[in-house]
């Protein structure tokens, strides 16, 4: 009790020497009356990747102006969409090039002058991505590009030891790791982004794993994708347009940062001609854990809904889509160049080199793990299609594409992970649709008759 009375005499004294707690002015020591601030603007208009964006401005009232409004970097909320700036002063959001896509629902804060805050999480940037060249990444003969359901091709189902998805994993239901707002208040999947052929080059530091560029056409807003808080893996991948004499290219990164005039990452990737069908080199690796690329293996919303709409999608999907389990086995087949698993095969030799290729045409004898880096598989023919799917047209769309074009194991992570863009154009209700699958509805695919080198994507 004497601690209590002691304090409130010092209040006492400090309110008669500051004129009995007037309000007027802006110094620290002003004793505030009336309502604190309060942020006002309850929604901002969407937009579409790579375009300029419509603008939008925060309002405020109450407290004692004027403001400052800042963004919440607490590490809880996401940035703007990548390429978008506040400003303090006057609370106008502006971008001439939207560079992210997805759906951002940022902490917006307003400060007045007396230092009072109040801050806002409520309102989402909805930006529609631009994505339908990921389609085209790469020619038509890549087996990145190639059917793979045995009615039309007739390819077999590969009898490896080392092919199956591993027992344990096979309950687990397909989940679409990707689509509006299922991992609010960041975007869900992974980004990419278009830029022309002359887009100047910024430095690039990797502190990691493998670099194959130290500078590269990074624009500042190209989008990252998530954060370590929000469970991303930090990638940027970029597609770089043919032009000025140059083939088209990919440029893409892991655990991936911008500081100001430069890059940081923690491997990348270069595939410096994407019409061709050269690979990276074997056993270097890239920015995911198969070797492959990342970008053109994306599920993404303008391939699926075509010409139609996102209610009444057309599109089709031509390519695997990247799948990710707890872990692959430690080897990898073609197409993959690289791996980050655990277990080991054996033939009559004994233990084969761990983080090495196998081949499908001439498989181990026996493995302790199953699930190699870059093995592909199908939907069976037998499994039947989802009633959900007459209510669920994307996911009818994307269960198509599981039959014609299968999964491809790319990268640890939750087993049944299926990977693809963050765009405000899915629909997560109906992308719910797609764990009516589970993985032991799947079932590996021989590819090897398909190959013409282990180094080329190139199909026969």
């Amino acid at each position: 009790m004497r601690r209590f009375l002691s304090q409130f005499s010092v209040a006492l004294l400090a309110l008669a020497l500051s004129g009995c707690g007037s309000s007027s002015g802006s110094s620290t020591g002003t004793t505030q009356t009336g309502p604190p601030p309060s942020i006002t603007t309850i929604s901002c208009p969407g937009g579409t990747q790579y375009t300029a964006y419509a603008g939008c401005t925060i309002v405020a009232t109450g407290g004692t102006p004027p403001y400052t409004f800042s963004l919440d970097s607490s590490g809880q909320y996401p940035t703007l969409p990548e390429g978008m700036s506040l400003d303090s002063q006057t609370g106008a959001i502006t971008a001439s090039i939207i560079g992210g896509q997805g759906s951002y629902t940022p902490g917006i804060i307003v400060t007045d002058s007396a230092g009072r805050k109040a801050e806002e999480t409520d309102i989402t940037f909805s930006i529609n991505g631009n994505n339908a060249y990921m389609s085209s990444i790469f020619p038509s003969t890549s087996i990145f590009h190639h059917r793979v359901d045995a009615a039309t091709t007739g390819l077999p189902v590969d009898t490896s030891p080392a092919a199956p998805i591993y027992i344990g994993y096979q309950s687990a239901t397909v989940k679409a790791f990707f689509g509006n707002m299922g991992n609010a208040p960041w975007p869900d999947g992974i980004p990419g982004i278009e830029v022309p052929y002359n887009q100047p080059d910024v430095p690039v530091t990797t502190n990691q794993y493998q670099s194959y560029f130290t500078s590269g056409p990074i624009p500042p807003y190209a989008p990252v994708e998530g954060t370590v808080y929000s469970g991303g893996d930090q990638h940027v991948l970029v597609y770089l347009e043919a032009g000025g004499g140059n083939n088209p290219a990919l440029y893409e990164m892991w655990s991936s940062s911008f500081n100001g005039t430069s890059w940081t990452d923690g491997s990348n990737a270069l595939w410096p001609n994407a019409n061709s069908d050269a690979m990276t080199p074997q056993g270097e690796g890239t920015s995911d854990a198969a070797g492959l690329p990342v970008t053109p293996l994306l599920a993404n919303a303008d391939e699926v809904i075509g010409t139609g709409t996102p209610s009444a999608p057309n599109g089709v999907i031509q390519h695997p889509i990247r799948i990710t389990m707890d872990n692959l086995l430690n080897y990898w087949v073609w197409p993959a160049t690289q791996t980050a698993g655990v277990g080991t095969c054996s033939d009559s030799g004994g233990m084969i080199s761990t983080g090495t290729i196998l081949s499908q045409s001439s498989p181990p004898s026996s493995c302790t793990m199953t699930g190699p880096a870059g093995e592909i598989y199908r939907l069976q023919a037998s499994v039947a299609t989802p009633d959900c799917v007459a209510s669920s047209p994307q996911s009818a769309i994307i269960i198509t594409a599981l039959r014609d074009y299968g999964i491809i194991l790319a990268d640890n992570g939750d087993s049944g992970g299926l990977i693809g863009t963050p765009d405000p154009r899915w629909n997560d209700n109906d992308l719910g649709c797609l764990q009516s699958l589970t993985l032991g509805d799947f079932e590996p695919v021989n590819v090897s008759s398909l190959m013409v080198d282990p180094d080329s994507q190139q199909t026969q």
